[in-house]
């Protein structure tokens, strides 16, 4: 079933309608959310399935809005669970699709784009060294997500720092990669005493995508494999979000979050531990590569997470290895450090 929570909230009076879709893909319980008002704007539109489409539509009427109301669509990035509907919602309102600059190729469905992420899949399974069998079954699982991919969009690019008008009043672009190359928040301000329970001041808010999570941690390393260095991208995304301290944040799955700042330090941690996690495994297991190691972490891994598993124990090998903590050789790492000093590798550097 739909949810809605309607939000009243900048001085202009821009209405901000969280949509709740019932998503069964990625992470699940996706959201969109609805800016109502003179530059009608949906922030991220769901995968492109007859239930999400369904909930979505329900959404949109319960909100008294239809899709050729749609003047604008903002998406936080490039993966299908939030972009999949954007094309045909585009082909019946004409509405205007704005994402960050570097994963525009890929919503816009580009040739070149999409063969150069299929070429580097094969290299990252290789370099990881997922068995036959596993990759064999990856790639059904990935054909199967393709398929809610939907019809390209045309895209307008963002970067860090633009503003675009969205319902009453104006948005702020906040670059956030690490889970995707692309990833963005949409900043805003909001007035006291409205919206999600009563405050003496203004508010800070973002709609964050997979920024943060409520319940999980956004994959690194599987989630977008263009990254170089993407542990470290993200870390430095996370200082950036405890350094600008949010009142609120709007993610991409599940219920809000009522301490931003507070989930990132928990995120932050988390990776630290795992890092760690990772260390004692070469220690006890090494030199080996990126799947065993993930195996150690993680177990027997199936579905999407025979990507997502060694795709986050590449991304913490990977920031060992430029830390001078491990070498590669081939796809094998081995410990050059035995006991390192962990917390050292991830310096508050923004707060």
């Amino acid at each position: 079933m739909v949810t809605l929570i309607v939000v009243r909230t900048v001085p202009e009076g821009m209405d901000v309608t969280r949509i709740s879709l019932g998503n069964t893909v990625f992470e699940g319980e996706n959201n969109a959310y609805l800016l109502d008002g003179d530059v009608t704007t949906l922030v991220d539109v769901g995968a492109s399935t007859a239930n999400v489409r369904a909930d979505l539509l329900d959404g949109l009427s319960a909100a008294d809005v239809s899709v050729p109301d749609l003047d604008r669509i903002l998406l936080t990035h490039w993966h299908s669970d939030h972009t999949g509907l954007a094309g045909e919602l585009q082909a019946e309102s004409g509405a205007t699709v704005f994402a960050h600059e570097d994963d525009l190729p890929l919503i816009a469905g580009d040739d070149d784009a999409l063969a150069e992420l299929r070429a580097l899949r094969e290299e990252r399974f290789t370099q990881w060294g997922i068995p036959k069998d596993k990759r064999e079954e990856l790639v059904a699982v990935q054909s199967a997500f393709e398929d809610v991919a939907g019809d390209p969009a045309d895209v307008e690019p963002l970067a860090d720092g633009d503003q675009v008008a969205a319902g009453n009043g104006e948005l702020t672009v906040f670059h956030l990669p690490g889970h995707a190359a692309g990833q963005i928040a949409f900043t805003f301000e909001r007035d006291a005493d409205e919206g999600t329970g009563p405050v003496s001041e203004p508010r800070s808010e973002a709609f964050v995508g997979d920024a943060i999570l409520p319940q999980y941690t956004p994959n690194v390393g599987g989630a977008d494999l263009r990254l170089d260095r993407p542990l470290e991208h993200y870390i430095d995304s996370l200082d950036r979000l405890i350094a600008r301290d949010f009142d609120y944040a709007w993610p991409g799955h599940r219920e809000p979050i009522e301490d931003p700042s507070g989930r990132a330090r928990v995120i932050r941690e988390h990776h630290l531990e795992r890092t760690r996690r990772v260390v004692e495994t070469l220690r006890e297991h090494g030199p080996t590569d990126a799947w065993t190691v993930s195996a150690h972490l993680f177990g027997e891994l199936e579905d999407i997470h025979i990507l997502h598993g060694p795709g986050e124990a590449f991304a913490h090998l990977d920031h060992l290895e430029h830390a001078g903590v491990v070498e590669r050789d081939g796809s094998e790492y081995r410990l050059v450090e035995t006991d390192p000093d962990v917390a050292a590798l991830f310096p508050n550097t923004k707060y």
